[in-house]
């Protein structure tokens, strides 16, 4: 694709993984890190894009499903996901996204490590990760809406040559809140 050509809406998938946000039974317990990843890249994007938004529980064949529905049939360019990344019993999400990805990229998850880190030192209980299925690139955040912005933060720049390289849609970001690395063209 050149400069010149148009681009064609991207498709990003964002999953809350929350047991209780998805059980609906707490009106005080509700879903912040969805709208937290939905404000960030309305900020951060200015190529055309849509969201496909799922809350689901910490379940594995159900994150596993989800993920596989996201790629294969909705055809995403892009899934985030919060929640899940722990280290307690419920805490999946990295398992679901290694079992339906064909190729991992632990750099992402290195990186929010060491980013959340500045901040707080538990950030080396979290297991976010990265991966490929198809065209699409999955990323899992941590699942406040201040370290999902944290760690976006960190990793968004590579996000758009990383979706050029795989096949996805094409990703512009506004320069003045996050600069997307694209290798210049020789």
């Amino acid at each position: 694709m050149t400069d010149t050509e148009p681009t064609r809406r991207a498709i990003v998938g964002i999953v809350v993984t929350s047991d209780r946000a998805s059980a609906g039974t707490s009106p005080d317990y509700v879903d912040l890190g969805g709208p937290a990843i939905r404000a960030t890249l309305s900020e951060y994007l200015i190529s055309p894009w849509r969201d496909e938004y799922r809350l689901i529980p910490d379940d594995f064949a159900t994150i596993v499903s989800t993920l596989e529905d996201l790629c294969d049939r909705v055809v995403c360019d892009l899934v985030v996901t919060t929640g899940g990344t722990g280290p307690s019993p419920r805490d999946v999400t990295p398992e679901a996204t290694a079992a339906v990805c064909a190729k991992m990229l632990p750099g992402f998850g290195e990186l929010m490590r060491a980013t959340s880190l500045a901040y707080v030192p538990t950030a080396i209980l979290s297991r976010q990760t990265a991966g490929i299925r198809g065209a699409t690139l999955i990323i899992n955040l941590p699942g406040r809406p201040q370290s999902i912005r944290e760690c976006l933060d960190a990793v968004f720049p590579a996000v758009p040559y990383c979706l050029d390289l795989i096949g996805a849609a094409r990703l512009e970001t506004n320069p003045a809140v996050i600069r997307g690395f694209r290798p210049a063209v020789k």
